[in-house]
C-alpha cells in the first residue's frame, strides 16, 4: 500500500510538472521595449520592432519611454522589468563623439532605473541590446560587462576579432583603433557553430543595410560569438563579430547591429529583411528560455542574394 502510495504521488508530481512546463511553453512571451533617446530614428525602432514581433506571434509587447531626464515625471519614472521575460533596450546616449545631435545634457536612466535593471538581469532576465544600444551608457561598468563589446576609443578595452577561418582573437586595448564603420551595405554574415538561435539556417547570407563595427572595446568576458562579417572600411577589411551572446549572474544578454534606422529613413530594408525578421523572434524565445521554435522561413537568404520583405504594418503604440 505504501509503495501504491508513493507512486500515485509521483504520477500527481509529474502531471502538475508537465502541465505547468506545456502552459510555459504555451504562454506568450513578454516583452519590454525601453526607449526615449538615441542617435538613431527610436520612434521608428520602436515602431518597426512592435510590427515586426506582432507579425511573428508568440509575444506581448509594452514600451517603456523615458521621459526628458530632470524633469520630475523622469524622478518617478519606474519601469516593472520583473513583470517581463525579455527586455529590449534601444536607448543611446553615446552618439560617437560623445554626445547627440542639438542635445545640450546626455540623456541618462535615473540611479534607481540602472540599480532595478541590473537586478532583473543578475536574477535571471534577458536583455536583447538593439543596434546602436551597444554604444550606450559610458561608463555604467554593469552595462558593460553585460554588452561585453561597446562602441569606445582604442584604450577603453579589449577588442574581439576573428580569423580567416573564423576563430576569435582577443585584441588588447590600445592595439589597433576605436570603435567605427565603414559604409553600409549588402553584408555576409556567417554563423559560427550550431547556436539554438541559428539552427537550421544557411550557413551565410547575406543582409541589407548593415553596419559592421569594428574594434568594439569592452571587457569581453562570458562572451560568445555567434556570427562574424568582414568590415567594410577602407584599408581595414577585417572580420568582427556580428552577433554574440553574454551572460551577467544568472541573466542572458544577446548583442548585434541589426536594426540600422537613421532619421528620415522609412521603412528600412534593413528592417524588412527576412533574416533580421527571423533573427529578431529566434533571440527572443532564446533569452526568455524558451525551446527556439520560430520557423526559419523558405525566403531567408543566402549567400549570393538579399531578402527584403514587404512594408512592415505599423501598430499604434501607448508609451508608458
Amino acid at each position: 500500500m505504501k509503495l501504491r502510495s508513493v507512486v500515485c504521488l509521483l504520477a500527481i508530481i509529474s502531471s502538475g510538472l508537465l502541465l505547468a512546463l506545456a502552459k510555459n511553453r504555451s504562454s506568450k512571451i513578454r516583452v519590454l521595449i525601453m526607449d526615449g533617446f538615441s542617435n538613431h530614428d527610436w520612434k521608428q525602432s520602436t515602431l518597426l520592432l512592435r510590427g515586426i514581433l506582432d507579425e511573428a506571434g508568440g509575444f506581448e509587447v509594452n514600451v517603456s519611454t523615458m521621459p526628458g531626464t530632470g524633469s520630475a515625471t523622469w524622478a518617478n519614472w519606474r519601469p516593472d522589468f520583473t513583470a517581463y521575460d525579455v527586455v529590449i533596450q534601444t536607448c543611446n546616449d553615446n552618439g560617437g563623439n560623445g554626445e547627440l545631435a542639438g542635445v545640450k545634457e546626455l540623456p541618462e536612466w535615473p540611479e534607481a532605473v540602472k540599480k532595478e535593471f541590473v537586478e532583473y538581469v543578475r536574477n535571471g532576465g534577458g536583455v536583447y541590446v538593439f543596434h546602436s544600444a551597444e554604444n550606450a551608457f559610458v561608463g555604467w561598468k554593469a552595462y558593460e560587462q553585460m554588452v561585453g563589446l561597446s562602441w569606445r576609443s582604442a584604450d577603453y578595452g579589449s577588442a574581439i576579432g576573428l580569423t580567416d577561418a573564423g576563430k576569435p582573437v582577443r585584441i588588447q586595448p590600445g592595439v589597433g583603433r576605436g570603435t567605427g564603420h565603414g559604409p553600409r551595405g549588402n553584408v555576409l554574415v556567417t554563423r559560427l557553430g550550431n547556436d539554438p538561435i541559428h539552427k537550421r539556417m544557411p550557413r551565410a547570407w547575406l543582409s541589407p543595410g548593415l553596419e559592421v563595427y569594428y574594434y568594439s572595446r569592452g571587457p569581453a568576458e562570458h562572451l560568445r560569438v555567434l556570427a562574424y562579417a568582414r568590415d567594410a572600411e577602407p584599408g581595414l577589411r577585417m572580420l568582427w563579430p556580428m552577433e554574440w551572446t553574454t551572460t551577467f549572474g544568472k541573466g542572458r544578454i544577446y548583442i548585434s547591429t541589426y536594426g540600422h534606422v537613421w532619421d528620415g529613413d522609412v521603412q528600412p530594408a534593413s528592417m524588412r529583411d527576412a533574416a533580421v525578421q527571423t533573427i529578431i523572434p529566434r533571440a527572443l524565445e532564446w533569452l526568455a528560455g524558451r525551446p527556439v521554435i520560430f520557423p526559419v522561413p523558405k525566403d531567408f537568404p543566402n549567400s549570393d542574394a538579399v531578402s527584403v520583405r514587404e512594408p512592415i504594418p505599423l501598430p499604434s503604440i501607448v508609451r508608458r
